[in-house]
Formats: C-alpha cells, sequence, structure tokens
C-alpha cells in the first residue's frame, strides 16, 4: 500500500513541475535560435569542408614532392652503383690488361724461342692460305729441279772468278797504301746468300766483306748497344768504333779529366803518348773533333783505295771495274768487252773483339729499314756465325735435306711477286731468318726431301704469323740455345731479343704493301710454280741459267 501511494505521488508531482503553465520555459525562441545556428553550422561545416580540401591539396602536394626526391634519390644511387660497377670493371680490365702485356714480354724475351708449342702455334695458323690451292709434291719438285737447281753451278764458277780478282785488287790496295798511315787490309770473306748456295734470282751478286785495322800504335775500341750503356731503341743493333792508342787505358787516365798543372806529369803518360791532334785523327777517318770511326770517311778512303789498286792492275785484265751504285759505295761492277757484266760488293768491316761479329760500314737496304742514326754507328753483321750454322746443323740433316731447297723457293716467288707488284718490305735476309728459326724448332728428319711441301707450308705460316705480330726476331741476339761449336760471344746471347719488323710499327704504308704483297704472293704461288713448271722446257730453261 505504501509503494503505491508512494508513485501516484510522484507522477502528479511530475506532471505539475513540466506543465507549461506551471514554469514557462525560457527559450521561448528556440525556433528562431535553432535556425541561425544550423545556419552557423552549415558555414562551419563549408570552411571545413574548405580547410579539408586544401589539406589533402598540401597533403598531395607534400607526397608528390616526396615521390619526386625518393626518385631523384633512387636515381642518384643507381648512377652511384653504376659508376661503382664501371670503376670495378675497368679497373679489372686494367688489372688482365697488365697482366697480358706482362705475359706478352716474358713470352717475347724468353719463350719466343721455346719449340715445344710449335706445332700448337701452326695448328692455330694459316688463316690467308684459306681458299690457296697449294702445289703438291710432284710439282714442287719439278719446278726446283727444272728452274732452281741449275743455278748452282753458275754461282759456283761466279764465286771463283770474284774471289780470284779481289784477292788481286786487294794485294794491289795494300802495295798503293803508306804502311806507316793507312789502314791495314786483311783477306776478304765471302758471305749471304752466294755464298750460302740458296740465292736464286740474277743478277748474282757476291758480297765480300774486308776486315781492316789502324795503323799501329793504334788500335780499334767498340762499343755495342748491348755493352751496358743505354742505347734508345734506334740504335739497337749498331755500335761505335773508338780509335785509340795501343797503350792507352781503357777507363781513361785521370790526367785526362784533370787539370794536373804545368809543373805537374802524369807518370802513366809521357809527352810521347799524347793523343794526335784532331786534323790527324781526321787522316785515321775518324769524325770531325771525335775519336770515333766515321764509316762515311771510310768508305770515301776505300773507294780512293781501290781506284789506286785497280789503275795498278788494270792492264792485266780484259774487262773494266766500275762503281756501279751511288747508295752502295762497295758496290763494283766488271764489264767484260762482250756486254756481258759481273757485280759484286766489296765492303769494309772491323772486327768485334776477336769474334767473327763485323761492324759493316754499309748495309743493303729496304724500303722498311731507317737511316742510320749517324755515320759514327755501325751495323753489326753475323753473317760468318749464320753461315757457320747452316753448315753444322746441316750434318745432322737427312741427305738433299729440304732446308735450302724452301729458302730458295720461298726467295724466288717473293722475288716474282715484288717484279709484279713492286717492292716490300720483306727482304731475303728476313726469310732467312725465318728457315734459321725453324731449322733449330724442328727435328732433323722432318727436313727430309718427301717432306719439301710440309716444310715451306711451315716457313709461309711461320712468316704469316711474325708479319701479324709485327715481331720476327733475330736469330743470334737473345738466343740462348746457339749451339757451343759455334763461338759465338755470350754478350749478345744474353742481351735482349732484336725484333726485325720493329720498322713496321713506324711505317704502317709499308707494313700494309708488305701483308698485301705476301697475300697476293700466296694467291699466285700456284700460278707462277706451274708457269715455269710446264710451260718451260728443260732445255730451254738450262739455257736461261748460262745467260748474264
Amino acid at each position: 500500500m505504501p509503494v503505491g501511494t508512494f508513485r501516484v505521488c510522484l507522477v502528479v508531482l511530475t506532471a505539475i513541475v513540466n506543465h507549461p503553465l506551471i514554469f514557462p520555459r525560457e527559450n521561448g525562441t528556440v525556433p528562431e535560435n535553432t535556425e541561425e545556428i544550423i545556419q552557423k553550422m552549415k558555414e562551419r561545416e563549408e570552411t571545413l569542408r574548405l580547410e579539408q580540401l586544401r589539406l589533402e591539396q598540401e597533403i598531395a602536394e607534400q607526397e608528390a614532392i616526396q615521390k619526386a626526391l625518393e626518385k631523384s634519390a633512387e636515381v642518384v644511387k643507381e648512377s652511384k652503383e653504376e659508376k661503382v660497377r664501371w670503376d670495378m670493371w675497368t679497373a679489372l680490365s686494367m688489372v688482365i690488361f697488365l697482366l697480358i702485356e706482362l705475359w706478352r714480354q716474358d713470352f717475347q724475351e724468353g719463350i719466343w724461342q721455346d719449340t715445344g708449342g710449335e706445332e700448337d702455334d701452326m695448328a692455330v695458323l694459316g688463316k690467308a692460305f684459306k681458299g690457296v690451292a697449294f702445289p703438291d709434291k710432284a710439282v714442287l719438285a719439278s719446278f726446283y729441279e727444272k728452274r732452281i737447281l741449275g743455278t748452282t753451278g753458275d754461282m759456283a764458277r761466279m764465286r771463283e772468278m770474284v774471289e780470284g780478282f779481289a784477292d788481286d785488287l786487294l794485294e794491289a790496295l795494300r802495295s798503293v797504301c803508306n804502311r806507316d798511315a793507312d789502314m791495314e787490309v786483311e783477306d776478304c770473306m765471302g758471305v749471304g746468300s752466294m755464298y750460302e748456295n740458296w740465292r736464286v734470282r740474277k743478277p748474282f751478286v757476291c758480297d765480300l766483306i774486308v776486315p781492316f785495322a789502324p795503323p799501329e800504335p793504334y788500335c780499334f775500341r767498340s762499343q755495342t748497344w748491348c755493352s751496358g750503356d743505354s742505347f734508345p731503341p734506334a740504335e739497337q743493333g749498331y755500335g761505335t768504333i773508338k780509335v785509340c792508342r795501343a797503350d792507352e787505358d781503357v777507363t781513361g787516365c785521370i790526367c785526362d779529366k784533370t787539370k794536373l798543372g804545368e809543373d805537374m806529369l802524369c807518370l802513366l803518360h809521357s809527352q810521347a803518348n799524347i793523343t794526335r791532334p784532331s786534323s790527324e785523327m781526321e787522316d785515321l777517318l775518324c769524325f770531325k773533333n771525335t775519336q770515333y770511326l766515321d764509316a762515311d770517311q771510310v768508305m770515301k778512303w776505300f773507294q780512293i783505295a781501290v781506284t789506286k789498286a785497280w789503275n795498278r792492275i788494270s792492264h792485266k785484265y780484259e774487262f773494266d771495274l766500275s762503281f756501279s751504285l751511288l747508295d752502295s759505295p762497295g758496290a763494283l761492277k766488271i764489264k767484260f768487252r762482250s756486254g756481258k757484266s759481273i757485280a759484286f760488293n766489296l765492303t769494309p768491316v772491323v772486327q768485334y773483339e776477336n769474334s767473327d761479329v763485323y761492324f759493316i760500314s754499309h748495309f743493303p737496304r729496304s724500303s722498311l729499314a731507317a737511316d742510320l742514326p749517324s755515320s759514327t754507328h755501325w751495323f753489326l753483321s753475323f753473317a760468318v756465325y749464320e753461315r757457320r750454322f747452316i753448315q753444322l746443323v746441316s750434318k745432322t740433316l737427312p741427305a738433299n735435306a729440304c732446308h735450302v731447297s724452301c729458302l730458295q723457293i720461298l726467295s724466288f716467288l717473293h722475288g716474282k711477286q715484288c717484279s709484279l707488284t713492286g717492292p716490300s718490305g720483306l727482304t731475303n735476309y728476313h726469310l732467312k731468318t725465318v728457315m734459321l728459326h725453324l731449322l733449330q724448332a724442328c727435328p732433323s728428319q722432318d727436313w727430309a726431301p718427301e717432306k719439301l711441301e710440309a716444310r715451306l707450308q711451315d716457313m709461309l705460316k711461320f712468316l704469316e704469323k711474325c708479319l701479324h705480330e709485327k715481331k720476327l726476331y733475330h736469330f743470334f741476339i737473345g738466343n740462348g740455345k746457339v749451339p757451343a761449336e759455334l763461338g759465338f760471344p755470350i754478350i749478345f746471347q744474353g742481351a735482349e731479343p732484336l725484333n726485325l719488323f720493329r720498322p713496321f710499327v713506324l711505317h704502317r704504308d709499308v707494313y700494309r704493301k708488305t701483308v698485301d704483297t705476301f697475300h697476293e704472293m700466296l694467291r699466285n704461288m700456284t700460278a707462277l710454280i706451274n708457269e715455269y713448271t710446264v710451260h718451260i722446257p728443260l732445255a730451254q730453261t738450262n739455257g736461261i741459267h748460262k745467260e748474264s
């Protein structure tokens, strides 16, 4: 009951409180205020919307800038990585290049004469032989017999005649010279292709060298590019010759370098041993104001002496003698009344110490060779040792070995090609150097006569390799495998190998001409051999050999 009464009282009280007449509302203008609030809310909402759009735009711009910065950072990072990679590859390439260059130098100085890989080298060469029909054994043998073999007898008769006349001429030269003032002339020696029995092309020319020495009390003291002092690359293969008194110290005395004063004398050198004045040194064929032997002065003296000697003995002979070439001072020609002639070279030389190496005053040159550094620089000739090496090796080869035949055929083909297309940088000396290298590299049995075709191909491939690399090393200089029986000077064996093809690097036009001539010779080889084998009868060939 009390609970029910309480609920009724609570309802009545609530009704009274909420009645509008008893307690009037203070916000009687609620409708008008509501519209104003709503308007303000809309304005605020629009403001917020615009602010939101502005913020979104700013955020988008910031994101775009951030992406651009990130992209540029990635590009910079990638470029740095690429540069690092490029630097690494460059450094690696340089290291590889240096290693290859060091290997090449080692190969040139030490391994170039190693014969172990010779067959492998031959296997990868011969690119120029593609499409070239090489003559077979029968054609080569027939060509050699008909075109080349018959020249041997002509060479022997010519050598005998020239040597006899040269001995007589030099004897007369000694008689017209002043033994107290002029140079002392020794006996001549034959060198070159005529004396190694492989010259095939006419005119036949005998090469004779004439050693000479200064009058007493003078002597020659020589210095080569490998003696210890540094020589530029252009002077490698040359040397100088100093004219000294025999009792003069090689190293020189201090009195020659220091002023001792008028009241002091050198106990080693008296007044009688003072070097001759410059005018008298020129009488000894030295370069002006020096003690070095002048090649030009020597050749002038020798030409004058030969002319005087010929005038003394000319009445004994029924021919004339004259100097034939201006650019080769030692070139002489014998002219018979019948119109025939014989040419030979008589060249003065100076012996190197006690060896058979000679300083030669003038050397036959091709367009490939450069001029002498000066007239006091003398070219070194190893022709005597080359002849001895061929003779020594020939004793170990089979009977009728084909080494000389290969050289003769190659020399003939190259000469014929040069007559068609003009001269090239290759000389017969280069061809002989190729043969000398292969003689040392190949076993003796490989030079049997039936292997002529194979060895000729080896020579051509070896020459092709040398032309491609522009490297053909002198056979003796730097060759530690020279037979001890030859007695070859050790100083030249221990020297740096001398590249005979070095001028090809300096004269690219001559090199290109030489390579083109070589390739043209390969293409024309079969045609030339067939021409002189098929179309020239044996009788006619022998008749040609007998012509002068």
